[in-house]
């Protein structure tokens, strides 16, 4: 089968559907990849790099004419009265949003498949192109905040005084809210970050930023993966915190969206409390705007000097690396839709990521999807009833199971000790010198070994795998000995060292597999 990758036809767009790169690796499914003249242009990937790489290249209607096509956003009436009835086609297209879309398609007699309707479960993470947009955009929104911020983001020590760091507010701890969060404390900042989901303060804070707390405001997430609407109390209370955040911030960046509506977070009188030279980048505008005086597309100045960001074109503004991420997507999805990896797509409606990402089939509506279950687990028997156990009851029973414990302990060390004596009474002399040279290189290693930080943990094996040579020369050159015993013990401590050495090399070579580039 034929892939076609158009151009985009959308004003502005440069990102492209397939890279130089992710073309070699459809081919390696087995699809003929056709690519429209000057489609990766924008994005520096020229038309001889896609046929260095396999692609042949086509004019417009060659491309829209293929078997699958592939492109980044959905296409226009003119693409859709180009595509051949019985095609696929995928892109994204907000299917929930343009019911208008989803009628043309199924008219044409085409399957269409949606990128960014991708169930939200670990097995499709591969193919969420809303996952990778999101994360490029919060990269982006604190590159945008950078350039119209009137400061350094870092704080700085100089002979001529110091400067404090800028204090980044993120609200939404999402995809793009935590890249943005990394971005602003990767350049300095002070970085604090509110979520309606109480759950992802763990995750703020493992990347340096402060959990700002607003107990009574936090709600838990409904079934779907959202976060539950808010109660007019719970409003009011977030409103108050989003107040006192925003005035003491420079940087805003706001990530909330929700079913492709942007709720309102920041109102114009907390934009006005806002220092000038602030900024805001509103991640939202595409869904109208978390902020009320968001334009989407444009940047506004308040009267107050307060700098308003309501750009929606922040991933084609990094075209390079968001198509090549993009592309991955794509690849991922054609990897499950071609098991035999013969150039042949197989659609299969009874995987719940497949079906759950199809909006039409050979010109039946298959949208809106069956809800998907998170989990087949059947649900845990309820527990049957305890009876309640008195406090001094149980504090006695405690008591006695810490005391048969540490008999037991006295007693193990007790019958060591007569066995230590024993060995050494009746043990050749060079034994002790022996023995005391394993304790003492028991106790010296494993405080070694327990004081290693985890990131020097490969190199201390690559150190264990020199060890294990050397115990491995010595137990070969102890196995032709004339006692069965130690013969015994070589063989044993040989096969342990053979074991340990060729273990640690792979996992070692794992591991720095991890570090190389792929090919192109």
């Amino acid at each position: 089968m034929r892939i076609g990758v158009p151009k985009e036809s959308r004003p502005g767009e440069r990102l492209v559907a397939a890279t130089p790169a992710t073309v070699a690796q459809l081919a390696k499914l087995g699809y003929e990849v056709v690519v429209e003249h000057g489609a990766g242009a924008a994005a520096s990937f020229p038309d001889a790099a896609y046929a260095e790489a396999g692609a042949a290249l086509a004019d417009t209607a060659e491309v829209w004419a293929s078997d699958v096509v592939t492109a980044v956003n959905a296409p226009g009436e003119a693409e859709i009265a180009a595509l051949t009835p019985g095609a696929t086609v995928v892109s994204m297209m907000a299917p929930a949003a343009h019911p208008e879309l989803v009628e043309a398609l199924a008219a044409r007699g085409v399957s269409a498949l949606a990128l960014d309707a991708v169930p939200r479960i670990s097995r499709a993470q591969a193919l969420d192109v809303l996952s990778t947009m999101s994360n490029v955009a919060g990269y982006r929104a604190v590159i945008e905040a950078a350039e119209e911020f009137g400061g350094m983001f870092t704080g700085q020590v100089t002979a001529a005084g110091k400067t404090p760091p800028a204090t980044v507010f993120v609200i939404g701890a999402g995809v793009a809210g935590l890249a943005a969060i990394g971005a602003a404390g990767s350049l300095g900042a002070q970085v604090r970050a509110y979520d309606v989901r109480p759950e992802v303060g763990e995750q703020i804070e493992s990347m340096g930023a402060s959990f700002v707390q607003a107990q009574a405001a936090q709600q838990e997430v409904s079934s779907d993966g959202y976060a539950s609407a808010l109660t007019a109390e719970q409003e009011r209370l977030t409103a108050e915190m989003y107040a006192a955040e925003t005035a003491k911030a420079d940087i805003v960046v706001t990530t909330a969206l929700v079913r492709g509506t942007a709720p309102r977070t920041i109102s114009a009188e907390m934009v006005a409390a806002m220092r000038p030279g602030s900024v805001i980048v509103d991640l939202a505008a595409s869904g109208g705007g978390n902020c009320e005086l968001t334009v989407p597309g444009e940047k506004v100045v308040t009267d107050n000097g307060v700098t308003i960001l309501g750009y929606t074109d922040l991933t084609s503004r990094m075209a390079r690396h968001t198509s090549q991420l993009f592309g991955t997507n794509v690849v991922n999805l054609l990897k499950l839709l071609t098991p035999g990896k013969d150039g042949a797509l197989v659609l299969d409606l009874d995987d719940v990521v497949q079906r759950g990402m199809t909006v039409t089939r050979a010109g039946e509506v298959m949208w809106p999807p069956p809800p998907v279950q998170v989990s087949a687990a059947p649900a845990a028997d309820a527990a049957p009833a305890v009876a309640p156990v008195d406090p001094a009851e149980k504090a006695r029973l405690a008591r006695e199971a810490a005391a048969r414990k540490g008999q037991r302990q006295m007693v193990g060390l007790a019958l060591g000790a007569v066995l230590l004596a024993l060995a050494i009474t009746f043990s050749p002399a060079a034994f002790l010198g022996h023995f005391t040279v394993f304790v003492l290189a028991v106790f010296v290693g494993y405080y070694v070994i327990s004081n290693v930080s985890h990131s020097l943990h490969t190199p201390l094996m690559a150190q264990t795998n020199a060890i294990s040579g050397i115990i491995l020369v010595g137990a070969l050159l102890q196995i032709g000995s004339d006692s069965w015993v130690v013969s015994a013990l070589a063989f044993a401590a040989a096969a342990v060292a053979s074991i340990n050495i060729f273990g640690g090399f792979l996992v070692a070579y794992r591991m720095i597999g991890m570090f190389r580039k792929e090919e192109a």
